[in-house]
């Protein structure tokens, strides 16, 4: 995907940034801290004027308060935040915020207040400069001239024909503007402010997650307004093609610290393979310096060992005897080498997780075995037995009906994806599939020893775990002793050390998703279901797990909005598709057309 450079933006208008270097919004030696948690410690970070920059992370990291930090709405524990923009910012959150009963068109009032103020502004000057005396008009006529240059250059005498037209590539343009904001789901909140955002043109522009719950319509509107934006983006995001198209540096978050990177996307994934290199030779070293300082110690302990605790004295009888010294030169060797041993365990080396894999254990179901090993063997491009099979399902009836199925055959090693407007029953298809959802008429049925793995798009019932830790529930998902379950568990580096005792309603979404996944890659599975895979995983862990899956032998059948994923399937080999329209009705492509549209 073609990424957009600098050199090929449209040009900064006089009022944005004719080229003043000092405008820009900086963070210096920032910390913050919620109760007794830490969440970013003496971070600087600087957005000048024509920057792109992704914030990237672990949920959790602090990616969405330091996108708050930059927008205001943060305050600092410590450290100062300097801000010179006058072409103003605006936010786009991914769970905003409003005020208690109001409607659409006043939660879009606030979000477009600021370039309001500015005509308002604007006119007030004008009605100011007609009455005022000769000696004031110079005086008025540069706030006039100054606000007037502003709002053009933020387009806002097209203002709301921009709103409009945003709104409806982001499925709400036919939305009731007196409706309580509060009826909106949460995907379309977010896109109502993300119209909103985008369509002020401010000086700077702070979105979080902006691509989630968008589809192929709001995705491409989004690309077009991004690719025209003149001013700085700063963009939290998983998204990986938006990251390859529109980051110029990539500000990592963890651990309460922050690292840029520049190069764009592609430059941030070489810098994380370069550091995991980096770790892998450290633990390397440290392993080899404890090993070469134990070895010693049991070499001297070996040699102690073999000299007699008495020995005869020349030149007398053979009973007499003298004893051996306690400070032999090899006690004193055996406890140097336990000296340096101590100190190296004290200051140890972490090996980096290994890279997602799934399970090798591998059976298709009522299935003879011979066929399992070459569908194994083959990988996902040659399909295999059916695994499950859908005829004439119906899940709802008249005008509730969420999703209609004439007929699907899923088989061993193939590739489905699942493509549909939101809310058209996509995760219903999947819920089919899984066998937790029955259909109203129809058949869908599983062959009798179909395994089923399912990484889910929305987690819920995580406040009703009780006091379950997370090993105890990864445990029995998995059906592994618990000392097991530890070892499982750190080996993946899905979670940190510290998480897996905690009880999983202390948890974020984003590890929920991790614990999930860590599910999916250890459980043995047949069929592996996915909805919307890429949400609140790290673009580099999403990376891997498309790896881990283009060795998996089993079926595979995916959700998704992210355009990386589709496109890299699409060259993996063979992909079949499911197409569902407005009223969940569902269509499959064959796979002749299939193959020739991948």
């Amino acid at each position: 995907m073609t990424r957009i450079h600098p050199a090929s933006r449209p040009p900064a208008s006089s009022a944005l940034g004719s080229a003043r270097p000092h405008r820009s919004c900086s963070l210096v030696a920032v910390s913050v801290r919620f109760a007794d948690r830490v969440v970013l410690r003496g971070v600087d970070l600087h957005v000048a004027q024509t920057d792109r920059i992704a914030i990237v992370g672990d949920n959790g990291a602090g990616k969405s308060t330091l996108l708050g930090l930059l927008s205001g709405a943060v305050a600092p524990t410590a450290g100062d935040r300097r801000v010179r923009l006058p072409g103003g910012l605006a936010v786009a959150e991914q769970q905003p915020e409003f005020a208690s009963g109001a409607t659409v068109a006043e939660a879009l009032g606030e979000r477009l207040s600021e370039l309001r103020a500015l005509e308002t502004e604007m006119q007030a000057a004008a009605e100011h400069l007609a009455l005022a005396d000769p000696h004031r008009q110079s005086e008025l006529l540069d706030r006039y001239a100054v606000a007037v240059e502003q709002f053009e250059a933020r387009g806002g005498y097209d203002l709301d024909h921009r709103l409009d037209a945003a709104l409806d590539r982001l499925g709400l343009g036919g939305i009731d503007r007196a409706r309580p904001v509060a009826e909106l789901s949460g995907g379309q909140r977010a896109r109502l402010v993300l119209g909103a955002a985008v369509a002020t043109r401010p000086e700077l522009l702070l979105l979080d997650e902006p691509t989630n719950d968008l589809d192929e319509a709001g995705l491409a509107w989004l690309d077009a307004a991004l690719a025209e934006h003149r001013g700085a983006l700063v963009v939290v995001s998983h998204d990986r093609a938006f990251l390859e198209r529109f980051a110029d540096d990539v500000v990592s978050v963890g651990s309460g610290e922050i690292r840029r990177t520049g190069n764009g996307y592609a430059g941030y994934l070489a810098e994380r393979v370069a550091e995991r290199r980096r770790l892998l030779e450290a633990h390397e070293r440290w392993a080899a310096e404890l090993a070469r300082q134990e070895a010693l110690g049991d070499a001297n302990a070996a040699q102690l060992a073999a000299i007699p605790r008495r020995t005869g004295l020349a030149g007398f009888g053979h009973g007499s005897f003298r004893a051996r010294s306690r400070n032999h030169g090899a006690m004193s060797r055996i406890r140097i080498a336990k000296a340096h041993a101590a100190r190296v365990r004290a200051d140890p080396r972490l090996r980096p997780p290994d890279p997602l894999r799934f399970a090798p254990e591998f059976a298709a179901g009522a299935a003879d075995p011979g066929d399992v090993a070459r569908s194994g063997a083959a990988g996902a491009g040659a399909p295999g037995p059916a695994l499950i099979s859908v005829v004439g399902a119906r899940v709802g009836r008249g005008p509730a009906l969420r999703l209609s199925l004439d007929a699907l055959e899923i088989r061993t090693g193939e590739r489905w994806l699942v493509s549909g407007p939101n809310g058209a029953g996509k995760s219903t298809l999947l819920d089919l599939l899984a066998g937790e959802l029955a259909p109203c008429t129809g058949s869908a049925v599983r062959s009798p020893r179909t395994r089923v793995a399912r990484l889910r798009q929305r987690i819920a019932g995580i406040g009703d775990a009780g006091d379950v830790t997370v090993v105890e529930e990864f445990a029995a998902a998995t059906k592994l002793p618990v000392d097991d379950a530890v070892g499982a568990l750190e080996r993946l580096g899905l979670l940190g050390a510290d998480d897996l005792t905690r009880r999983l309603a202390a948890l974020s979404v984003g590890q929920r998703r991790r614990l999930e996944l860590a599910v999916a890659v250890t459980v043995p599975s047949d069929v592996l279901l996915l909805d919307e895979p890429t949400n609140h995983l790290a673009p580099e862990l999403v990376d891997e797990l498309e790896a881990a899956i283009a060795g998996y032998p089993g079926a595979v059948v995916t959700v998704t909005h992210d355009r990386l994923w589709k496109t890299r399937a699409a060259r993996s080999g063979p992909v079949r598709r499911i197409d569902i329209a407005p009223g969940g009705l569902a269509s499959v492509v064959t796979r002749d057309a299939a193959a020739a549209g991948a």
